[in-house]
């Protein structure tokens, strides 16, 4: 019997190589801010820079555990679940409404919803202000919550009403013969189908509001209701910054977001390329 030998095309080597290389540029400045969060102050600005500790110590994550960073973080967890749970509970209605009902001034109203995609939030930090002093929202995990989920449902309607076009029409028919009404429908057809677009909205929106700095630093003022990128932004002092410091509180940051990944990323892609296909 003749041995086969496995041969590789060039093109299918140059593009191995360049995951490859592209692999490695994304993951060496998560691996040496894994390193650095174990490393002493002394050792972190070393040359060459080191990405096996040595000596390696826990002293940064202890520091960091008692600067109150259970409150910190217990505050962005609050306002980041809350703001995703309510985005993608509104935002799947409105995509619902959209993608089923006829009405006078739907498109019109779809588009001037679409406007919100198109204006740079920095460009909404002093309206918004001078509207949360309006509401009394200013320095309050709600005034978070509220602009949070506003500044969400544009994309996330965009995202979910294009999957709900997607639904075949025969289905949402079968349900009204048999007598269900327009929740109903929704609840019960269009959320199951929909699970793969409502995971990429889930991740997005999650993602957003966990790591949205500029508006909490805005109307936050009193540290029982700072987030934690607040929290971290304090510990670059005016004497310079605790790396190690920094990373620790980084690599416990990150923790969240990659759980809400790993939990919602079998439907992650599939929800990537099902919405906006149409709408």
């Amino acid at each position: 019997m003749s041995e086969r030998t496995a041969f590789v095309s060039p093109g299918t080597a140059l593009r191995l190589v360049a995951l490859i290389v592209g692999a490695s540029i994304m993951v060496t400045p998560f691996l040496y801010m894994v390193s650095t969060s174990f490393k002493p102050q002394a050792f972190v600005l070393t040359v060459p820079p080191q990405f096996i500790p040595d000596p390696a110590t826990l002293s940064n994550y202890e520091h960091i555990l008692g600067l109150d960073f259970g409150r910190y973080f217990f505050n962005s967890l609050i306002v980041a679940v809350t703001a995703t749970a309510l985005s993608v509970l509104l935002s799947s209605m409105m995509a619902f409404g959209f993608a089923r009902f006829r009405f006078p001034g739907r498109e019109l109203m779809f588009r001037i919803l679409l406007l919100g995609l198109m204006v740079p939030a920095m460009m909404l930090i002093i309206p918004q202000f001078i509207l949360a002093k309006y509401l009394s929202l200013l320095d309050s995990l709600v005034g978070l919550i509220v602009f949070y989920v506003a500044g969400s449902l544009a994309l996330n309607t965009f995202l979910l009403r294009g999957f709900f076009e997607a639904i075949p029409e025969e289905l949402d028919q079968a349900m009204q013969v048999d007598g269900a009404n327009a929740w109903r429908r929704y609840w019960d057809l269009f959320l199951p189908l929909a699970r793969p677009a409502l995971a990429t909205a889930t991740i997005f929106t999650f993602l957003a509001c966990w790591d949205e700095f500029a508006w909490a630093l805005t109307i936050i003022s009193t540290p029982e209701n700072m987030t934690l990128p607040i929290a971290i932004q304090l510990l670059h002092g005016p004497r310079g910054t605790q790396w190690g410091l920094v990373f620790a509180a980084s690599m416990i940051a990150v923790v969240p977001v990659v759980t809400v990944f790993l939990l919602f990323q079998r439907y992650f892609v599939q929800g990537l390329t099902a919405g906006a296909v149409k709408g």
